[in-house]
Protein backbone atom coordinates (compact mmCIF):
# COMPACT_ATOMS: atom_id res chain seq x y z
CA UNK A 1 0.00 0.00 0.00
CA UNK A 2 1.46 3.33 -1.07
CA UNK A 3 0.45 5.75 1.70
CA UNK A 4 2.97 8.42 0.76
CA UNK A 5 0.42 10.83 -0.79
CA UNK A 6 -1.40 10.97 2.55
CA UNK A 7 1.66 11.76 4.66
CA UNK A 8 2.42 15.25 3.41
CA UNK A 9 0.45 18.28 4.62
CA UNK A 10 -0.50 20.40 1.63
CA UNK A 11 -2.92 23.15 0.73
CA UNK A 12 -5.77 23.48 3.19
CA UNK A 13 -4.45 20.68 5.43
CA UNK A 14 -1.09 22.37 5.97
CA UNK A 15 -0.48 24.05 9.34
CA UNK A 16 1.89 26.46 7.57
CA UNK A 17 3.53 28.88 9.97
CA UNK A 18 1.58 27.28 12.83
CA UNK A 19 3.31 23.89 12.46
CA UNK A 20 4.95 24.36 15.85
CA UNK A 21 1.54 24.24 17.53
CA UNK A 22 0.94 20.66 16.48
CA UNK A 23 4.51 19.42 16.98
CA UNK A 24 5.23 17.23 19.98
CA UNK A 25 1.61 16.38 20.76
CA UNK A 26 0.65 13.08 22.42
CA UNK A 27 0.93 10.22 19.95
CA UNK A 28 -1.81 8.44 18.06
CA UNK A 29 -5.33 8.90 16.67
CA UNK A 30 -7.15 8.59 20.01
CA UNK A 31 -4.99 11.09 21.88
CA UNK A 32 -5.14 13.56 18.99
CA UNK A 33 -8.93 13.24 18.68
CA UNK A 34 -9.24 14.17 22.35
CA UNK A 35 -7.07 17.24 21.77
CA UNK A 36 -9.17 18.28 18.77
CA UNK A 37 -12.31 18.01 20.91
CA UNK A 38 -10.75 20.34 23.47
CA UNK A 39 -9.99 23.11 20.98
CA UNK A 40 -12.94 23.01 18.56
CA UNK A 41 -16.67 23.56 19.00
CA UNK A 42 -19.24 22.46 16.43
CA UNK A 43 -21.23 25.47 15.30
CA UNK A 44 -24.62 23.76 15.43
CA UNK A 45 -24.03 21.68 18.56
CA UNK A 46 -22.75 24.60 20.66
CA UNK A 47 -26.13 25.34 22.33
CA UNK A 48 -26.16 21.84 23.87
CA UNK A 49 -22.97 22.82 25.73
CA UNK A 50 -24.70 25.96 26.99
CA UNK A 51 -22.82 28.13 24.48
CA UNK A 52 -24.51 30.89 22.51
CA UNK A 53 -22.27 31.93 19.63
CA UNK A 54 -21.89 35.51 18.48
CA UNK A 55 -21.55 36.62 14.86
CA UNK A 56 -17.76 36.54 14.93
CA UNK A 57 -17.79 32.96 16.20
CA UNK A 58 -20.23 31.86 13.48
CA UNK A 59 -17.87 33.39 10.93
CA UNK A 60 -15.10 31.05 12.13
CA UNK A 61 -16.99 28.11 10.64
CA UNK A 62 -16.20 29.48 7.17
CA UNK A 63 -12.42 29.26 7.53
CA UNK A 64 -11.02 26.73 5.09
CA UNK A 65 -7.40 26.11 6.04
CA UNK A 66 -5.89 24.41 9.08
CA UNK A 67 -3.44 27.29 9.36
CA UNK A 68 -6.30 29.78 9.71
CA UNK A 69 -7.99 27.60 12.33
CA UNK A 70 -4.75 27.35 14.32
CA UNK A 71 -4.28 31.10 13.96
CA UNK A 72 -7.68 31.61 15.55
CA UNK A 73 -6.96 29.22 18.41
CA UNK A 74 -3.56 30.74 19.19
CA UNK A 75 -4.90 34.26 18.82
CA UNK A 76 -7.39 33.85 21.63
CA UNK A 77 -5.45 31.46 23.88
CA UNK A 78 -1.67 31.06 23.84
CA UNK A 79 -1.64 27.90 25.94
CA UNK A 80 -0.54 24.60 24.34
CA UNK A 81 -3.20 22.69 22.43
CA UNK A 82 -3.00 19.94 25.05
CA UNK A 83 -4.85 22.28 27.42
CA UNK A 84 -8.56 21.80 26.74
CA UNK A 85 -10.44 25.07 26.38
CA UNK A 86 -13.79 25.67 27.99
CA UNK A 87 -16.75 25.06 25.63
CA UNK A 88 -17.27 28.78 25.05
CA UNK A 89 -13.56 29.40 24.45
CA UNK A 90 -13.08 26.94 21.60
CA UNK A 91 -12.61 27.73 17.92
CA UNK A 92 -15.86 27.22 16.02
CA UNK A 93 -16.15 24.88 13.06
CA UNK A 94 -18.12 21.90 11.77
CA UNK A 95 -17.38 18.21 11.25
CA UNK A 96 -15.04 18.97 8.36
CA UNK A 97 -12.84 21.13 10.63
CA UNK A 98 -12.59 18.42 13.28
CA UNK A 99 -11.51 15.94 10.60
CA UNK A 100 -9.05 18.19 8.80
CA UNK A 101 -7.28 19.38 11.97
CA UNK A 102 -7.09 15.74 13.10
CA UNK A 103 -5.61 14.79 9.73
CA UNK A 104 -3.00 17.54 9.98
CA UNK A 105 -1.97 16.34 13.45
CA UNK A 106 -1.71 12.73 12.32
CA UNK A 107 0.42 13.64 9.31
CA UNK A 108 2.72 15.64 11.60
CA UNK A 109 3.36 12.35 13.45
CA UNK A 110 4.11 10.43 10.27
CA UNK A 111 0.72 8.71 10.12
CA UNK A 112 -0.96 8.64 6.72
CA UNK A 113 -4.38 10.26 6.95
CA UNK A 114 -7.04 11.88 4.79
CA UNK A 115 -10.38 13.62 5.33
CA UNK A 116 -13.42 11.83 3.91
CA UNK A 117 -16.74 13.34 2.92
CA UNK A 118 -19.84 11.18 3.18
CA UNK A 119 -22.75 10.32 5.44
CA UNK A 120 -23.04 9.21 9.06
CA UNK A 121 -25.69 6.63 9.88
CA UNK A 122 -25.23 6.69 13.66
CA UNK A 123 -27.05 9.92 14.51
CA UNK A 124 -30.60 8.79 13.76
CA UNK A 125 -31.98 5.39 12.81
CA UNK A 126 -32.76 5.18 9.11
CA UNK A 127 -31.01 8.47 8.27
CA UNK A 128 -27.55 9.20 6.86
CA UNK A 129 -26.46 12.71 7.71
CA UNK A 130 -23.98 14.81 5.76
CA UNK A 131 -20.71 14.34 7.65
CA UNK A 132 -16.89 14.25 7.47
CA UNK A 133 -14.51 11.90 9.27
CA UNK A 134 -10.81 11.07 9.37
CA UNK A 135 -9.42 8.02 7.60
CA UNK A 136 -5.95 6.94 8.73
CA UNK A 137 -3.65 4.06 7.84
CA UNK A 138 -3.23 1.59 10.71
CA UNK A 139 0.19 0.13 9.88
CA UNK A 140 -0.08 -2.67 12.43
CA UNK A 141 -3.43 -3.90 11.10
CA UNK A 142 -2.67 -2.89 7.50
CA UNK A 143 -6.01 -1.20 6.94
CA UNK A 144 -7.59 2.21 6.69
CA UNK A 145 -9.57 3.11 9.82
CA UNK A 146 -12.34 5.68 10.10
CA UNK A 147 -12.32 8.02 13.10
CA UNK A 148 -15.00 10.54 14.06
CA UNK A 149 -12.86 13.10 15.89
CA UNK A 150 -15.94 15.19 16.67
CA UNK A 151 -17.61 12.62 18.90
CA UNK A 152 -16.68 13.50 22.48
CA UNK A 153 -18.53 11.92 25.45
CA UNK A 154 -21.11 14.74 25.47
CA UNK A 155 -22.05 14.21 21.83
CA UNK A 156 -21.95 10.44 22.14
CA UNK A 157 -24.66 10.73 24.78
CA UNK A 158 -26.51 13.56 23.01
CA UNK A 159 -26.92 11.62 19.76
CA UNK A 160 -27.14 8.16 21.35
CA UNK A 161 -24.07 7.02 19.40
CA UNK A 162 -23.42 3.33 20.04
CA UNK A 163 -20.42 2.79 17.77
CA UNK A 164 -16.73 3.22 18.58
CA UNK A 165 -15.82 6.65 17.14
CA UNK A 166 -12.18 5.56 16.95
CA UNK A 167 -13.07 2.72 14.56
CA UNK A 168 -16.29 3.64 12.78
CA UNK A 169 -17.85 0.69 10.93
CA UNK A 170 -17.98 1.13 7.16
CA UNK A 171 -21.73 0.56 7.13
CA UNK A 172 -22.21 3.36 9.67
CA UNK A 173 -20.18 5.95 7.82
CA UNK A 174 -20.55 5.72 4.07
CA UNK A 175 -18.05 7.63 1.99
CA UNK A 176 -20.03 9.51 -0.63
CA UNK A 177 -19.15 7.10 -3.42
CA UNK A 178 -20.46 4.13 -1.44
CA UNK A 179 -23.67 6.00 -0.67
CA UNK A 180 -24.15 6.77 -4.37
CA UNK A 181 -23.51 3.15 -5.35
CA UNK A 182 -25.98 1.78 -2.79
CA UNK A 183 -28.69 4.09 -4.07
CA UNK A 184 -27.92 3.28 -7.70
CA UNK A 185 -28.24 -0.43 -6.86
CA UNK A 186 -31.61 0.18 -5.22
CA UNK A 187 -30.30 -0.87 -1.80
CA UNK A 188 -30.86 2.52 -0.15
CA UNK A 189 -33.25 5.44 -0.50
CA UNK A 190 -31.47 8.60 -1.73
CA UNK A 191 -33.87 10.71 0.32
CA UNK A 192 -32.34 9.20 3.47
CA UNK A 193 -29.08 11.02 2.68
CA UNK A 194 -28.58 14.71 3.39
CA UNK A 195 -29.14 17.33 6.07
CA UNK A 196 -32.30 19.20 7.08
CA UNK A 197 -34.47 19.56 3.96
CA UNK A 198 -31.51 19.11 1.60
CA UNK A 199 -31.38 15.50 0.49
CA UNK A 200 -31.52 13.09 -2.39
CA UNK A 201 -29.58 12.32 -5.54
CA UNK A 202 -28.25 15.85 -6.10
CA UNK A 203 -26.92 16.06 -2.55
CA UNK A 204 -25.16 12.69 -2.75
CA UNK A 205 -23.66 13.56 -6.15
CA UNK A 206 -22.30 16.84 -4.77
CA UNK A 207 -20.65 14.98 -1.89
CA UNK A 208 -19.08 12.55 -4.34
CA UNK A 209 -17.42 15.54 -6.02
CA UNK A 210 -16.37 16.95 -2.63
CA UNK A 211 -14.82 13.61 -1.65
CA UNK A 212 -12.89 13.32 -4.92
CA UNK A 213 -11.59 16.85 -4.36
CA UNK A 214 -10.62 16.01 -0.76
CA UNK A 215 -8.75 12.93 -1.93
CA UNK A 216 -6.78 15.25 -4.19
CA UNK A 217 -5.87 17.64 -1.39
CA UNK A 218 -8.77 20.08 -1.76
CA UNK A 219 -10.85 19.61 1.40
CA UNK A 220 -13.51 22.25 0.85
CA UNK A 221 -16.29 23.45 3.13
CA UNK A 222 -19.40 21.23 3.13
CA UNK A 223 -21.38 24.09 1.58
CA UNK A 224 -18.87 25.16 -1.07
CA UNK A 225 -20.36 24.72 -4.53
CA UNK A 226 -18.54 24.52 -7.88
CA UNK A 227 -18.32 22.60 -11.14
CA UNK A 228 -20.87 19.86 -11.73
CA UNK A 229 -22.70 20.39 -8.43
CA UNK A 230 -26.37 21.11 -9.08
CA UNK A 231 -29.43 21.34 -6.84
CA UNK A 232 -31.61 19.49 -9.37
CA UNK A 233 -31.46 15.70 -9.48
CA UNK A 234 -32.73 15.67 -13.07
CA UNK A 235 -29.63 17.55 -14.24
CA UNK A 236 -27.06 15.11 -12.86
CA UNK A 237 -24.81 13.30 -15.32
CA UNK A 238 -25.26 9.96 -13.58
CA UNK A 239 -22.75 8.05 -15.66
CA UNK A 240 -20.15 10.68 -14.77
CA UNK A 241 -20.93 10.44 -11.03
CA UNK A 242 -20.87 6.62 -11.32
CA UNK A 243 -17.27 6.88 -12.47
CA UNK A 244 -16.29 9.31 -9.71
CA UNK A 245 -18.04 7.19 -7.10
CA UNK A 246 -16.18 4.04 -8.15
CA UNK A 247 -12.81 5.78 -8.03
CA UNK A 248 -13.40 7.48 -4.67
CA UNK A 249 -14.84 4.36 -3.04
CA UNK A 250 -11.48 2.64 -3.61
CA UNK A 251 -9.01 5.53 -3.84
CA UNK A 252 -5.91 3.34 -3.56
CA UNK A 253 -6.87 1.05 -6.43
CA UNK A 254 -5.99 3.50 -9.20
CA UNK A 255 -4.51 6.76 -7.83
CA UNK A 256 -3.56 7.96 -11.30
CA UNK A 257 -7.14 7.66 -12.54
CA UNK A 258 -8.38 9.42 -9.41
CA UNK A 259 -6.04 12.30 -10.16
CA UNK A 260 -7.17 12.49 -13.78
CA UNK A 261 -10.79 12.48 -12.61
CA UNK A 262 -10.08 15.44 -10.35
CA UNK A 263 -8.46 17.40 -13.18
CA UNK A 264 -11.78 17.40 -15.05
CA UNK A 265 -13.13 20.96 -15.01
CA UNK A 266 -16.41 19.68 -13.56
CA UNK A 267 -14.57 18.45 -10.45
CA UNK A 268 -11.42 20.56 -10.01
CA UNK A 269 -11.78 23.33 -7.43
CA UNK A 270 -11.61 26.68 -9.25
CA UNK A 271 -10.02 29.87 -7.86
CA UNK A 272 -13.48 31.06 -6.80
CA UNK A 273 -16.27 28.91 -5.32
CA UNK A 274 -19.80 29.73 -4.18
CA UNK A 275 -20.34 29.71 -0.42
CA UNK A 276 -23.91 28.46 -0.33
CA UNK A 277 -24.47 29.40 3.32
CA UNK A 278 -23.31 33.00 2.97
CA UNK A 279 -24.70 33.25 -0.57
CA UNK A 280 -21.58 34.68 -2.16
CA UNK A 281 -18.59 33.87 -4.32
CA UNK A 282 -15.34 33.48 -2.39
CA UNK A 283 -11.73 33.23 -3.60
CA UNK A 284 -10.33 29.96 -2.32
CA UNK A 285 -6.88 31.53 -2.18
CA UNK A 286 -8.00 33.62 0.79
CA UNK A 287 -8.07 30.44 2.84
CA UNK A 288 -4.85 28.48 2.56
Amino acid sequence: MNTRPWLTPEGLSSPGDRAGLIAGLPQGPAALAEIVQGILMHEHVAPTYGVQLDADQHEQAHLRSVEEVLDGIAGQDARPLTVARGPGERQVGVCRHFSLVHVAMLRAQGIAARARCGFGGYFEVGKYYDHWVTEYWNADEKRWVLVDAQMDPHQMKLFGVAIDPLDVPRDQFLVAGDAWALCREGKADPDAFGILDMKGWWFIASNVIRDVAALNGREMLPWDVWGAMVADSDRIDRAFIDRLAALSSHPDADPAALRVAYEDSRVAVPPVVFNNVLGRDEPVAQSG
